[in-house]
């Protein structure tokens, strides 16, 4: 039914620390995002399942009559919705003073994962909807919510002045972290965040170590719940080089087979997020 997010490092800025402020501010945020959850669900209440008869009524998620309403399929179980969140590396920074990565500020990031968690808890028992909570994906919130606080609170070092929020509980990708701490470390999260969550790593081309991707692979099978590694996916449409492209001494996308240096014959795919 939907998804509203808490920007947490929005919180951490206006306590500055003071945890007891933070408190205030933390249950204020989640009693207006209660509030606009229930507005979603209330919109969808007496929708027929005319509006989309593949989904509603031939089996695409139900098979309801014609004009009857999705409503007992709100309730129940029938469908989730969601409280997202963002930044708890920055959050845990402004409140600690340390990334969440270090003994007092994991403490600090678990106490806070466990109150959101219970919130969410406490919502679905009340009202017999599918709360949970959801590591939001924030491919652009991540941005949108930085710039918002920059035009806002000002430049703040290591929070607003770098362009953007940390996605959900994971690690700072600046931060130096091997790829199976950083798996383990987030790993912790993902039990509490069941509403949705996923970790990644980055890795380079590992064609030729293919040992070492079978172990990083089943690693993850082993210790965490939802992961992936982003990896590079380049394709030179001159020579039919399919490996990785790379950036030259003039700073150009350069085949490194051919020597094509046309960007408009050849396809670079980077996704970057995660670990360094």
């Amino acid at each position: 039914m939907g998804v509203v997010s808490l920007n947490l490092p929005q919180m951490g800025i206006i306590a500055d620390g003071d945890m007891e402020t933070f408190e205030q501010v933390f249950n204020n945020r989640l009693a207006l995002a209660k509030e606009a959850l229930m507005c979603r669900y209330e919109a969808l209440k007496g929708t027929p399942s005319d509006v989309s008869p593949i989904h509603w009524q031939h089996g695409g998620l139900a098979r309801l009559a014609k004009g009857e309403t999705i409503d007992k399929l709100l309730v129940d179980g029938h469908a989730t919705i969601s409280l997202g969140y963002i930044g708890l590396y920055e959050l845990t920074k402004l409140m600690t003073g340390e990334s969440h990565t270090t003994p007092k500020g994991q403490e600090f990031a678990l106490k806070v994962m466990q109150k959101l968690r219970a919130a969410v808890d406490d919502w679905k028992a009340e009202t017999g909807l599918g709360f949970g909570l959801y590591g939001t994906p924030a491919e652009s919130l991540c941005h949108r919510f930085a710039r918002i606080d920059l035009a806002k609170f000002g430049e703040i070092e290591d929070i607003t002045d770098k362009g953007y929020y940390t996605n959900s509980y994971h690690v700072d990708v600046r931060e130096e972290i091997d790829a199976f701490s950083k798996l383990q470390f987030e790993s912790q999260f993902q039990p509490i965040s069941t509403g949705g969550c996923i970790s990644y790593i980055e890795i380079p081309n590992m064609a030729k170590n293919l040992d070492a991707m079978t172990q990083v692979v089943e690693y993850m099978y082993d210790n965490i719940q939802y992961a992936e590694f982003n990896t590079k996916s380049d394709y030179c449409q001159c020579c039919g080089f399919d490996q990785e492209i790379i950036i030259n001494e003039d700073n150009q996308w350069e085949c490194p087979q051919c020597g094509n240096k046309d960007t408009s014959k050849m396809n670079v795919t980077r996704r970057t997020c995660g670990l360094k």
